[in-house]
């Protein structure tokens, strides 16, 4: 009896020590410490109807792009180009609602503005994955330069074009268009349908104030679960981890790493399109400055979720953690009134660099201190 006891000890300390090297061990203390001082300080308004609302839009935002950058690091690649690609990408989409499709074809309907948009994105992310691939520059210095770019031109075209880099008081395409409603809509309506029925206090009282969730929780579920299957049940997921850990072991090995590379820049430019079409249709304006600083919050949740920088190493859900971390901190001000917002970024900077040590001896630990 006294050997099975121990037997069953030593199989859970085993279990607990697998856990505690999963690349998200760090990422999930750190979530649920922020939760649990974010609702004491707020007095539990931030867990308040309009509180879990506000803070799932913040964070799905945030883990949307996150989630892009967060594959590419995988591979060993940055793309500092995501901010700038949702502030291109919403004016994009704001122009052709408010002045017409291109070329004088007609009225842009939000299917058409979003698609034709799309494809205009997902050529910037073929054209910024190709630059890298064929020229062996690293990421970093070309992404930079589309990050400077890609936002320059944006301002100085629509500038042109619009007398502006703003443009706002567009239709409420949501009354009138599903596909507007499925970027700027709302859903899960149930959730606080069946709270209210049931008598909780999600709502005020005899009064449902609050009636669902944005959208963009959707779409962040949506590309998460994406990512996740395609990174952990796919070849190409094999491919995505062997790409970060040695590129060219990988081409010897029959891995397309060029192909790859390409698909994740690709890839990152779609999550900034989801991000720009659901403030769009959220916001009905648009702005090309929007996105500012957004692909350093990117690469920052992806760090903290456990992805490390040297690539060949990461986890989704981690990135999901630090996606709810970053976003609770962020929406703290609002609930928090004795916090100064910019404590966001000296958090943000304490935790990424605690995050790059700890990543650091996951590395070591991995490589056998190599």
């Amino acid at each position: 009896m006294s050997g099975r006891s121990e037997s069953d000890r030593l199989k859970q300390e085993s279990l607990l020590m697998r856990l505690v090297r999963r690349p998200e061990a760090g990422a999930f203390f750190v979530m649920v410490v922020v939760i649990v001082l974010v609702t004491i300080a707020s007095n539990g308004n931030a867990i308040n109807p309009l509180g879990i609302k506000n803070n799932l839009a913040i964070i799905a935002q945030f883990g949307i792009i996150a989630t892009g950058a967060a594959l590419l690091m995988i591979a060993g690649e940055f793309d500092l180009s995501i901010g700038s690609m949702i502030g291109f990408a919403g004016m994009s989409m704001a122009m052709m609602l408010k002045w017409g499709l291109p070329f004088g074809l007609g009225e842009a309907t939000p299917a058409s503005a979003f698609f034709i948009t799309l494809a205009m994105t997902l050529s910037l992310g073929w054209l910024i994955g190709t630059i890298v691939v064929r020229s062996g520059l690293s990421s970093f210095i070309v992404t930079l330069a589309f990050l400077f770019g890609l936002r320059g031109t944006t301002e100085v075209a629509f500038r042109l074009i619009n007398q502006s880099t703003q443009i706002s008081g567009l239709p409420d395409f949501k009354q009138e268009y599903f596909f507007a409603r499925i970027f700027g809509g709302e859903s899960f309506g149930w959730f606080y349908d069946l709270w209210f029925a049931l008598g909780g206090n999600l709502n005020r009282r005899d009064e449902q104030w609050v009636t669902g969730l944005d959208v963009r929780v959707v779409w962040w579920i949506l590309i998460v679960l994406l990512a996740y299957i395609v990174l952990n049940r796919t070849q190409m997921g094999n491919w995505i981890f062997a790409t970060g850990d040695n590129k060219e072991s990988a081409r010897a090995n029959g891995v397309p790493v060029n192909k790859v590379k390409i698909g994740l820049f690709m890839f990152t430019a779609f999550c900034a399109t989801i991000f720009a079409a659901c403030q769009v249709f959220d916001t009905n304006t648009a702005d090309a400055a929007k996105g500012n600083l957004k692909e350093l919050e990117a690469i920052a949740i992806a760090v903290v979720g456990g992805t490390l920088m040297t690539g060949g190493f990461g986890s989704v859900i981690g990135v999901v953690f630090g996606a709810v971390t970053f976003g609770l901190v962020a929406n703290a001000v609002f609930y928090i009134p004795w916090i100064d917002g910019s404590w966001y970024r000296v958090f943000v900077g304490v935790v990424l660099l605690a995050a790059v040590f700890a990543n650091e001896r996951i590395r070591k630990r991995i490589t056998g201190g190599i």
